[in-house]
């Protein structure tokens, strides 16, 4: 009898662990749903989560709402590190994923699946989970185990030195992955200049590579190969077969943005950029669309401040300023908002800010009527493509964040989703946020 009480005593204990406890897929907590009002321009904002878990969005890059338009998938610490799910009408947050995972979260948008990579004694997984069961099941009380909603799509091979950056495609077949410098070495022509690091933080080195895993059958395909380092991996989900990634260097690259087909063809530069840009952040928004950051958020040698201010004026915590980029990200040449049409090949810079870091991460929405952007400030701009008007959305998201709002449209473009530290104590700590695209702007035109 005392062995049965001294093992029912090490059984709750073991369930009251942080993480533990909370680590069932399925898992219900209750809303924070708050509607705040903007204390500077007046909008509506709606934090889907409004509590210090240390929230924040899936990257711009990628979707964030589910394929219904109903919930915002993010990443929390209120599951221990497990993705969350936050339905947008009712505030309900229902843990998705069990297991953990690894680099970026990818929500089908034709069916309610969640991809992604996880750790797990094996090595490197590719896992599926099925949402609409997983939902619907959580929403009835009657989960099952978490291997009746994940399925491991592929357990990857150690050779590969796969990574976490993984894209879905348009057709919900393939996905997208980094491979390492050995695997990536074995397809590149003889001869191939190699890169090294490159700027203050020793990033860029190469050589990397992408490939490619099919979701069904498990066949594994290299893409392309290339001398230098990868990042931000992203499919043109209206195109299928079309990648876009960057030369990462945690800063301005020799040439940031490159595409690629999914058989390797058609390598490119995606902007082919002047040693003067400084070109960052870009993200696949339509069919034939790509919207990127040309910074300008660098003093111009020698030159005075503006009656607007410095361009320099964005304060030390920022990143960018520190010593060894070059003479690069002022606005003694055009910057601003772009937009570069994969088709034509032509670029338009839709907006700036007067002063200050200028636009730094962006988006736009898929119709082509409207961009956004956040700046170091934590202010969010929304632009109109047609008329080049811009409009302070929101602001007061507190500099000491721990990162930057990430503005990212709904497929209908009339939200946009952020992360904001307006309502955390501790200055740092995020939450999910949706902003309105005021119903003015929606009615133009129609």
């Amino acid at each position: 009898m005392r062995l049965r009480y001294t093992t029912t005593l090490g059984l709750c204990a073991l369930l009251l662990l942080p993480g533990l406890a909370s680590a069932q897929i399925g898992k219900r907590f209750p809303s924070e749903r708050k509607i705040v009002r903007d204390p500077v321009t007046g909008t509506m904002l709606t934090f889907l989560t409004s509590k210090p878990h240390g929230d924040s969005k899936i990257y711009p890059t990628h979707p964030q709402w589910t394929a219904d338009g109903k919930w915002l998938v993010f990443r929390s610490q209120l599951a221990g590190g497990e993705a969350l799910a936050v339905n947008e009408a009712s505030g309900d947050i229902v843990q998705v994923t069990e297991g953990g995972y690894t680099g970026m979260l990818n929500l089908a948008q034709r069916s309610m699946k969640l991809y992604y990579m996880r750790q797990a004694d094996t090595g490197l997984q590719v896992v599926e989970a099925d949402l609409a069961r997983l939902l619907a099941d959580s929403q009835a009380g009657r989960m099952g185990p978490a291997a009746s909603y994940q399925r491991v799509a592929s357990n990857l091979p150690a050779e590969l030195e796969a990574g976490g950056d993984l894209a879905l495609d348009a057709d919900e077949e393939w996905v997208y992955f980094k491979v390492g410098p050995g695997q990536a070495a074995r397809h590149l022509a003889p001869g191939t200049k190699i890169e090294a690091a490159f700027g203050p933080r020793k990033m860029g080195a190469g050589p990397q590579g992408i490939a490619r895993l099919n979701v069904r059958t498990s066949e594994i395909r290299h893409v392309v190969s290339v001398p230098f380092q990868v990042g931000h991996i992203q499919a043109n989900l209206f195109n299928p077969g079309e990648i876009v990634f960057c030369w990462e260097t945690g800063g301005k690259s020799p040439q940031r943005t490159w595409t690629v087909r999914a058989d390797g063809s058609g390598l490119r530069p995606l902007y082919p950029e002047a040693p003067y840009e400084w070109v960052t952040h870009e993200a696949v928004i339509s069919k034939d669309e790509v919207a990127m950051a040309i910074m300008g958020h660098r003093a111009i040698p020698g030159a005075a401040a503006s009656v607007a201010g410095p361009a320099t004026d964005v304060g030390g915590a920022n990143p960018g300023q520190d010593d060894g980029w070059g003479q690069t990200g002022s606005r003694e040449k055009p910057s601003g908002l772009a937009i570069v049409n994969l088709r034509t090949r032509q670029m338009q810079i839709v907006g700036q800010t007067d002063s200050g870091s200028g636009l730094w991460h962006v988006h736009g929405s898929s119709d082509g009527r409207f961009a956004v952007g956040d700046d170091f400030s934590r202010s969010v701009w929304l632009i109109d493509r047609r008329n080049r008007e811009m409009k302070l959305l929101t602001t007061g998201h507190k500099t000491t964040a721990a990162d930057h709002p990430h503005p990212t449209f709904s497929a209908d473009g009339t939200r946009i989703q952020i992360q904001s530290a307006m309502l955390s104590s501790d200055g740092r700590s995020m939450n999910i946020v949706v902003v309105p695209v005021p119903k003015e702007w929606l009615a133009r035109g129609t």
